[in-house]
């Protein structure tokens, strides 16, 4: 795969030892042998990633989803991707910055498989449409950076609805915690668990009935908490633990709701965030790699082949270059921030609308709400929260992108060339 590697050399006609020679390198076909091997190595890079980076997506997912959540104040409860994590930790230990990473953890190696394995074959279609229009062009030329952006494009594309179905239920287990508020009167819940939401009166966070008692007990001169102390015997029993609703019990409650459709909710957020940061990321990362490349070709113009026992010169290309370890790493950091930052409010206005649901919950009592749709959502967080909103926790999330997806690109690269040996 020319994003990444040295290109595929399938044939060549060898002259005599120690003199330059000229490969007639062919494109070969996708074979299965091939999908699999970028299945297995795609996987292994989404795997690793996710776990270095997953604490700073809880924060950009919660950070984004208090922009539309309902409160009594305006006051948002994180002021920052830092006090997100910190406030987080205190709240719910370690296990709460992991919380809900099982399905992300398998959804971030079925993406990377999905990703790697369709860009791989647009690459290959690109090329077959190029060909009809240029014979004479060899085809393991290197794509062109349009080529490469339409091919990743594609591959974004096909990605998004792999991915859709994973964030739902990831950015719904992300915000289960900000939907409670225990009392401070009572010791805070375990890490990992949280309360029960309850009839009672005394736990009803931001309710009118507590506003009304708080309120009457400032003029009466008598603590709310006291007064139901002396009226309910029960009060240490009021409060419970459960675990969170893990991610077979969400799948459930959504596909028992809204059908199977329903897992697809803000699917249109991930077609436009996947495709163009699809092609932004790896057009990046070829731009870059390229330059990598093309200033070692220019120290050192030939590289050396063993066939059959005998060492050949052969002249350096960007095809036949393997990149560096550290060359994959900063080819992959740059086009980790530029793919982040592009489309990030389309990431924004996404996660609001499926985690809108787990943070203003639907009642028996409540008027019908209708379906959020990716525009009627966009406007209102560009009229609550303008430009800003919709890059709510953008740092963040740059900052996650830069060593994850340097991380991918180094494992990716190093387990290809280790097995194309």
């Amino acid at each position: 795969m020319i994003s990444s590697q040295a290109g595929d050399v399938v044939a060549s006609q060898i002259a005599s030892p120690h003199v330059d020679v000229f490969l007639d390198e062919q494109e070969p076909e996708l074979t299965l042998r091939d999908a699999t091997k970028e299945i297995l190595i795609g996987s292994a890079a989404g795997m690793v990633s996710e776990v270095v980076e997953y604490p700073f997506d809880l924060a950009k997912v919660r950070l984004q989803a208090q922009l539309l959540a309902s409160s009594s104040s305006q006051t948002p409860r994180f002021n920052g991707p830092v006090h997100c994590l910190v406030q987080t930790w205190k709240d719910e230990g370690f296990r709460g910055l992991y919380r809900g990473i099982p399905a992300p953890l398998v959804g971030s190696m079925a993406e990377t498989a999905t990703l790697f394995v369709a860009y791989a074959s647009f690459q290959h279609i690109v090329r077959k449409v190029s060909a009809q229009f240029d014979p004479h062009k060899p085809s393991s030329a290197p794509l062109s950076m349009l080529q490469t952006g339409i091919a990743a494009a594609g591959a974004g594309f096909v990605a998004s609805f792999v991915l859709t179905p994973i964030e739902l239920v990831k950015c719904r287990m992300q915000v289960q915690m900000m939907n409670f508020s225990p009392p401070t009167s009572m010791p805070p819940p375990a890490p990992g668990r949280i309360p029960t939401r309850s009839s009672n009166p005394l736990f009803i966070s931001n309710s009118l009935y507590n506003q009304h008692k708080l309120e009457s007990a400032r003029h009466s001169g008598r603590s709310f908490v006291h007064d139901y102390a002396h009226k309910s015997v029960a009060l240490p029993h009021t409060f419970e633990t459960v675990k969170p609703p893990g991610s077979v019990a969400i799948v459930r409650s959504i596909i028992n709701s809204t059908g199977v459709r329903g897992l697809w909710l803000g699917h249109t957020g991930t077609i436009l965030r996947e495709t163009g940061g699809s092609a932004a990321w790896f057009v990046a990362k070829e731009w870059v790699a390229r330059q990598f490349v093309t200033r070692r070709i220019q120290k050192d113009p030939h590289t050396y082949r063993i066939v059959n026992g005998t060492t050949y010169r052969v002249p350096r290309t960007i095809s036949n270059t393997e990149l560096l370890p550290w060359e994959s790493a900063i080819s992959g950091a740059v086009a980790g921030a530029l793919g982040a930052l592009l489309f990030y409010p389309a990431d924004t206005i996404k996660s609001a609308i499926q985690t809108e649901d787990e943070l203003r919950p639907k009642t028996k009592t409540s008027a019908p709400r209708p379906a959020s749709t990716f525009l009627g959502t966009f406007r209102k967080m560009w009229v609550r929260h303008g430009f800003k909103g919709l890059y709510a926790g953008c740092g963040m999330t740059v900052a996650r992108a830069i060593p994850s997806s340097g991380i991918i690109f180094v494992v990716y690269d190093g387990l290809s060339a280790y097995f194309s040996v």
